[in-house]
């Protein structure tokens, strides 16, 4: 990479000359080398260029650009011929900035009473016997801040940028957070698994207003909005971003991260696991496709199994009762369930990956759930007639072979019709794992959620619209 044309400078250089003529010429007499024309390779280093020269958000993104950006029109200002304040000037333009942004971060709530309620009326008169002197103090103190406002320099700059991005944290957070949700759906998908921002403010409205009142795990969380809070917990379900990456896109520290995170898991899945997802008959047979009606119409639910992957415990019981001989791997399993018409009606608590299909139908409620003549649509793994049958329920099942070589043809396309209905659990499945949470091995911090986390996400596939077509 070129070095910076500065004299003495031996740092990478970094940005280009303008292409702007005019610009351009002011940068080269800026660097005051003799006859100097800035070439393509020409190049300046960030040495010379004060912080208050690059861009602090992006126009585009509404996001704090990942690389140093300058801003348009300005000219490169600090080189080795370039004087510098004292140190005292420097100190004293900072503690004016300190005082000024405590100010503004803590203003008194009532400035009458603040300035007159705590004295009494000799004191009063006394501060209006001298109130002719205030004209001077005042010139004073404003020649003093143009003297200081004249000595810029590195060290104020910086100071001054960080105590902006202190003091307007709020209006950071919403450009940082929000403004691309709000105008890019495509964005909005990515990062949310929700199709556009009403569909974001819709399913958030599901959690008003009871989410102002929200009891987090840990401490209170004050620099947040709620919408970035649910933000937040969307973004790490469906991206599986990092606490440390989550943290400096919302300008929060890692353990609020934490805290937040494991707070709405747990405030969502109390609201949300209070809805009754489980439709009636006439329901079911109203949404019901016409391949369903003409082929399986007794279907009540559609039921499969998935398994999620866990870092491995330490425990050697949890070990066990946690290892997929089908997935070889440790695993927590799920019984979900469909109606025909694509919406996710069931979730069962997470088991252990060494359950077997038929103990978890067992333990859970779903054929509690059905009635007298519904049909139960599953794949052939799941043998369990002899529990449906007392309750006059049907297992629509493809064929077992039985020592055949192959199936008859009547069977054959009785299976194909099958499985081509079947399929919807296997597709709302897939959707659930497009949040990337369940992509790779979920730390043991989690794996006391998961039942929480899984359902949480169920519902949210539950939003989107056209899940089964």
């Amino acid at each position: 990479m070129p070095r910076c044309v500065i004299v003495g400078c031996n740092e990478n250089g970094r940005h280009t000359f303008p292409s702007d003529p005019k610009l351009k010429t002011l940068w080269e007499k800026a660097t005051k080398i003799k006859k100097f024309k800035a070439s393509k390779n020409s190049r300046l280093c960030y040495k010379h260029f004060k912080d208050s020269d690059y861009q602090e958000i992006c126009a585009t993104t509404g996001r704090p650009p990942l690389c140093k950006h300058l801003k348009k029109g300005v000219v490169p200002s600090i080189f080795p011929w370039t004087p510098k304040p004292s140190t005292s000037a420097i100190e004293r333009q900072n503690r004016y900035i300190k005082r000024s942004a405590k100010k503004e971060l803590f203003p008194p709530q009532n400035p009458i009473e603040t300035l007159t309620g705590n004295y009494s009326m000799e004191d009063r008169n006394a501060v209006s016997d001298k109130e002719e002197n205030l004209p001077d103090v005042q010139m004073e103190i404003e020649i003093k801040t143009h003297e200081l406002g004249n000595m810029v320099s590195d060290e104020p700059e910086r100071s001054i940028r960080l105590v902006n991005s202190f003091t307007q944290t709020p209006r950071l957070n919403f450009l940082f957070s929000n403004y691309q949700l709000m105008t890019d759906d495509e964005t909005i998908l990515y990062y949310t698994g929700l199709e556009s921002y009403e569909k974001f403010k819709t399913v958030l409205s599901t959690l008003l207003p009871m989410a102002y009142s929200i009891s987090y795990r840990r401490n209170y969380v004050m620099n947040m909005s709620i919408e970035d809070q649910f933000l937040l917990m969307l973004m790490k379900l469906r991206r599986n971003l990092d606490d440390f990456i989550l943290s400096k896109h919302f300008d929060i520290s890692k353990s609020e991260v934490g805290n937040v995170f494991v707070t709405w898991i747990n405030f969502v899945h109390q609201l949300w696991s209070k809805l009754n997802i489980w439709p009636s008959r006439e329901l079911v047979d109203y949404f019901m496709p016409s391949q369903f009606k003409k082929n399986h119409k007794i279907t009540r639910v559609i039921i499969d199994g998935t398994e999620v992957p866990i870092t491995r415990p330490k425990n050697p019981k949890s070990q066990q009762a946690t290892f997929s001989s089908y997935k070889h791997h440790n695993t927590i399993k799920f019984l979900v369930g469909s109606t025909p018409g694509g919406l996710l009606s069931y979730c069962s608590e997470g088991y252990g990956g060494s359950t077997s299909d038929r103990q978890i139908i067992e333990r859970c409620n779903v054929i509690h759930k059905c009635n007298p003549g519904d049909g139960i649509m599953a794949d052939r793994g799941f043998n369990i007639q002899d529990l449906l049958a007392p309750r006059d329920i049907t297992l629509l099942v493809p064929n077992f072979l039985k020592g055949l070589s192959q199936l008859p043809g009547i069977k054959l396309k009785h299976d194909q019709k099958l499985a081509a209905n079947r399929i919807h659990i296997e597709r709302l499945i897939g959707l659930i794992k497009t949040y990337k949470i369940f992509k790779t091995d979920v730390n043991a911090y989690y794996v006391p959620l998961m039942s929480k986390i899984f359902f949480v996400c169920l519902m949210l596939c539950n939003f989107r619209e056209k899940i089964v077509n």
